[in-house]
């Protein structure tokens, strides 16, 4: 998998560690933190730069520090971020289809673009012109996501099974690019497996792991969302990802916890 690119490194830490300080991180704290992690402190405050005319993060001073807030909106997608890397659940067929339907006038045209990249973000999967499809484990979370936009009055939701002639197995690899999820599972799985040999880390080599290898897990559950296993190609590598993340998580979360926790009190 590629390196992850040092804003991205800067969302997962101020997911991870801003939410317990109110929401806020100092602007020390960030540098500090970044460079831990190899970025040196241009780096780390042209992402924030970035992250900022993005209204993911804003400035805010507090108690005489110059620092950075995390957004209201981006508060709300780290929440539901939470449910996707730690909690979502695969789906089966007595789960259902979550179908989508919408229809945008011509004149609306930019915001048909920005359902297409909403739903894309969900990983829903597209099968046919302006119908997408997902398990309909995700309702709840695609109505939040379009409705936060204001792009639910242009949709219409159904959840049932299929029925149609094909295999559902292979509409699904029609719908999805499964290969390129398998190869990103893969990735992830070379890129970080050696890691589960090493026990009892130390908080700062903690930290130095867990933050990238969490940056490099955290778009994969978007791209599959949940996809029922009775479905997928048989060993789905998938699988044996979500296995590696979640021994990696518990290895390496509460130490790195340690060290951050320890640069914004110091």
């Amino acid at each position: 998998m590629s390196t992850p690119a040092p804003r991205q490194l800067i969302t997962t830490i101020f997911g991870l560690y801003a939410r317990e300080e109110h929401d806020w991180l100092s602007v020390a704290s960030v540098v500090r933190l970044m460079d831990d992690l190899g970025v040196d402190a241009s780096a780390a405050r042209s992402s924030v730069s970035r992250l900022k005319k993005r209204d993911v993060l804003r400035s805010v001073r507090r108690d005489g520090r110059a620092g950075y807030a995390l957004s209201p909106g981006t508060v709300e997608m780290l929440r539901e971020g939470d449910t996707r890397i730690w909690a979502l659940p695969r789906a089966t067929d007595a789960d259902g289809w979550l179908v989508v339907v919408f229809s945008v006038p011509e004149a609306e045209r930019e915001r048909r673009h920005a359902l297409r990249s909403q739903l894309t973000r969900l990983g829903f999967g597209s099968a046919a012109p302006g119908v997408w499809v997902a398990p309909g484990t995700l309702y709840d979370e695609a109505v939040r996501a379009l409705d936060r936009q204001a792009l639910t009055d242009y949709t219409e939701f159904f959840r049932g099974d299929y029925l149609g002639s094909g295999d559902v197995s292979a509409r699904m690899a029609q719908w999805w690019d499964l290969e390129e999820m398998s190869a990103l599972y893969d990735a992830f799985t070379a890129d970080f497996g050696r890691l589960r040999a090493r026990r009892d880390p130390a908080p700062a080599q903690a930290f130095r792991t867990y933050v990238p290898m969490l940056t490099a897990w955290r778009r994969l559950p978007y791209l599959d969302p949940g996809l029922p296993l009775e479905h997928l190609p048989g060993d789905w590598s998938g699988v044996r990802a979500e296995r590696l993340f979640a021994e990696l998580d518990h290895l390496l979360r509460e130490p790195a916890d340690t060290h951050a926790r320890a640069v914004l009190h110091g």
